[in-house]
């Protein structure tokens, strides 16, 4: 639930800068602890430098440097293109507005067609995404509908975008994957073209229509691929300027060409017991990646989660990871409050129950943990079915950097 994040990076240790430079937000304790294999830094990906003394040994030296970055592009550019593979197709589904608290807000017909040009280091993923769209109040009563659909040009991705600007992490064997964004404007148009279509003004606060903030803080895409069928959740967090979440929204697709039934979120029962398909204790592996194309594993680790409801009507939460390689093991002890499908921890961390077998967690005051010099951690669960699910913690530093991501993959005991 309230993830361990074995991905922790040391944040600076002076460093208090606030999402909001015009708040002064109070101290917030330690969200997630720092595990031990995490407090020696991490390699550099640049070769290390040496000085040579003689001309023999100069040459030697740059041909290792030569060698080591020529595998450095090796990696990126093969991983590039594993993402883009991943990617291909034609995907059907729908696009899910949710907001903290859970609740469904909007349900849209979304279509995507993704294909590539280029290759090696200049390859190149171009997605076409479209929107149906409503009928316009302004068609004339008994004339037959036919639906339109808006398109919408979504920036390419290529080398430098997803390694510099996305800050991807990327698990191509587990099929998953984060990226970060500068802004929403895609899923803005995604809201005003499903709910509003032909009849959108562009005023900025349309009636019954929640939009993202123009200049949000955070915006992060998680995307766990099925375990079973062809089909994938996307889920996106964003935070207002205040670091405080806004909206949460899911695009469910599957891939396929012709007549698909697509999923769909809006018709569970789960509603009122949401809670109930997590309790239990779960075991687990998690992998650790570092930000970026080049992806470097910088830890793996065993994970045992307990999660239960005392008579108290608590939530209690156990986690045991023991670090692959050194063996060292962590435990961390939770307390929480559930109201409806909002779960809160203390320490400052919320978790939003949808239904679907989802949830997605982040803290509830981003900027206190910068403020006080603390990492922080947005995280999407999949519990695809009643005994295995699938979570995805991405981990930013204090200045708002996705540094690293962890994947887990647990099994219910």
């Amino acid at each position: 639930m309230a993830a361990l994040c074995c991905a922790s990076v040391v944040p600076p240790s002076q460093i208090s800068k606030s999402l909001n430079p015009n708040t002064n937000p109070l101290p917030l304790p330690p969200i997630f602890p720092i595990p031990k294999p995490f407090l020696s830094p991490i390699p550099s990906l640049r070769s290390p430098k040496t000085r040579p003394t003689n001309s023999a040994a100069s040459s030697s030296s740059t041909e290792v440097e030569d060698d080591q970055k020529e595998n450095q592009v090796s990696m990126s550019t093969d991983a590039l293109q594993r993402f883009v593979d991943l990617n291909l197709g034609n995907w059907i589904g729908f696009f899910y507005q949710f907001d903290p608290d859970g609740n469904l807000l909007h349900k849209l017909s979304t279509k995507l067609a993704v294909s590539s040009y280029g290759e090696d280091e200049l390859l190149s993923l171009i997605q076409t995404l479209y929107i149906k769209q409503p009928p316009s109040t302004t068609s004339i009563s008994g004339d037959a509908f036919e639906p339109e659909w808006a398109e919408y040009k979504i920036k390419e991705t290529n080398m430098f975008t997803v390694d510099k600007y996305q800050q991807i992490g990327f698990f191509p064997n587990e099929k998953a994957f984060a990226l970060r964004y500068q802004t929403a404007g895609m899923l803005e148009t995604v809201l005003r073209q499903g709910v509003l279509g032909e009849d959108d003004t562009g005023e900025e606060s349309p009636k019954n229509l929640k939009l993202p903030s123009r200049r949000p803080s955070i915006v992060c895409e998680n995307c766990l691929y099925s375990l079973e069928k062809d089909m994938r959740a996307r889920a996106f967090h964003i935070l207002d300027p205040k670091g405080i979440v806004e909206m949460l929204l899911i695009f469910l697709e599957e891939r396929g060409c012709g007549v698909l039934i697509p999923p769909s979120l809006d018709n569970s029962t789960d509603n009122t017991n949401r809670i109930i398909p997590y309790l239990g204790k779960w075991k687990g592996h998690s992998i650790t990646k570092r930000s970026g194309v080049y992806g470097a594993t910088i830890a793996e680790a065993e994970t045992i989660t307990v999660l239960e409801i005392n008579d108290e009507g608590q939530l209690i939460q156990d986690i045991t990871s023991t670090s692959s390689g050194d063996y060292v093991t962590t435990n961390v002890h939770w307390t929480g409050t559930i109201s409806n499908n909002l779960v809160k921890f203390d320490g400052g961390f919320q978790v939003t129950l949808l239904p679907g077998g989802m949830y997605m967690g982040c803290p509830s005051d981003v900027a206190k943990s910068v403020a006080e010099s603390k990492s922080f951690h947005l995280e999407f669960c999949w519990l695809e079915s009643p005994g295995k699910r699938q979570r995805l913690v991405r981990t930013y530093d204090v200045e708002g950097l996705a540094v690293s991501s962890t994947y887990f993959l647990e099994t219910k005991l």
